[in-house]
């Protein structure tokens, strides 16, 4: 299969527990574009304190990924997250 490349945008929130940052659900984007503008959304949503936009290349059939090209980061984000 060849390779695809998926746009996304991930807010984040600290945690009630100790207040570290920590990723909502990842929302998908067809497009760099409509990532960072929801990016920019989530990231002044309540209880939101940041978002990123990001893409990944790579086969889905073989989970075979590159890593993360981050579009935009908007207020407190995590990006070590983003290589788990």
């Amino acid at each position: 299969m060849a390779a695809t490349t998926y746009y996304v945008a991930l807010a984040f929130k600290r945690s009630e527990d100790n207040g570290d940052i920590v990723a909502c659900d990842p929302k998908e984007a067809r497009s760099a574009d409509q990532a960072i503008r929801m990016a920019a959304s989530l990231a002044i949503e309540e209880g939101h304190c940041g978002a990123i936009a990001f893409s990944r290349t790579g086969d889905p059939a073989l989970g075979d990924f590159e890593d993360a090209s981050i579009l935009k980061t908007v207020g407190e984000v995590d990006v070590g997250l983003l290589t788990v």
